[in-house]
């Protein structure tokens, strides 16, 4: 992973011997809401789910760590309680960097302190993106644009939704009866295929969305 390469093998033995192994079945959680922070974790194999509240105080779904991705460095910077619970989606391997040794790494080595702070501005460009998607255009269009990153480059084939329909509609600022009734709606259109949390998008909900002002 990016945060990784180039190290010397200094570095990278020592990270190695301070890290700790996470393995955490479906369901289980790295930490909760309100937990202390004890250092940053790194997704090995599987996914994460990060989930925080709504206005109403259910769930919301913060943002999904996927392998090869890192978590978790903000809350133990700044040394306050967790703000999401993160939670595993599928079976996972985290591997938990400490406070400590991360520390003792940023004081050695300059490369990994950039490599650190290159993380946080990917991820802090990430979500001014996500907030200006959620900005523009209808829940449909959201729902829509949300579905294709889930469906990456394979499109036609099946994905699990990260989290509830409930956790899902608030991240998308729709409630939970209007993200169901569009599913049911695209679904209908022939635009997916909706089998409990499996979705399938079909050709008709892959091609480019016409431009304003066209036909």
């Amino acid at each position: 992973m990016p945060l990784f390469h180039a190290l010397d093998s200094g570095t990278l033995a020592r990270l190695a011997a301070a890290s700790v192994r996470l393995p955490l079945p479906r369901g289980a959680y790295a930490f909760r809401r309100g937990d202390p922070p004890t250092g940053m974790y790194v997704v090995v194999y599987g996914q994460v789910r990060l989930l925080g509240c709504d206005r109403t105080g259910g769930e919301r779904l913060a943002g999904v760590v996927h392998a090869g991705s890192s978590f978790g460095e903000a809350v133990m910077f700044l040394g306050r309680p967790a703000l999401v619970d993160a939670q595993a989606a599928t079976d996972t391997l985290l591997l938990r960097l400490p406070l400590e040794a991360v520390d003792g790494e940023i004081e050695r080595n300059p490369l990994f302190a950039r490599r650190l702070l290159a993380g946080l501005s990917a991820r802090l460009e990430a979500f001014v993106q996500e907030r200006a998607r959620h900005d523009l255009g209808s829940g449909r269009e959201r729902l829509l644009d949300y579905l294709r990153r889930l469906a990456g480059g394979t499109p036609a084939e099946p994905f699990a939704l990260p989290a509830t329909k409930r956790a899902i509609a608030a991240h998308l600022s729709v409630t939970p009866e209007h993200f169901s009734r569009l599913l049911r709606d695209l679904a209908d259109e022939g635009r997916l295929r909706v089998e409990g949390r499996r979705i399938t998008l079909l050709p008709a909900a892959t091609a480019a969305p016409t431009p304003p002002g066209a036909g």
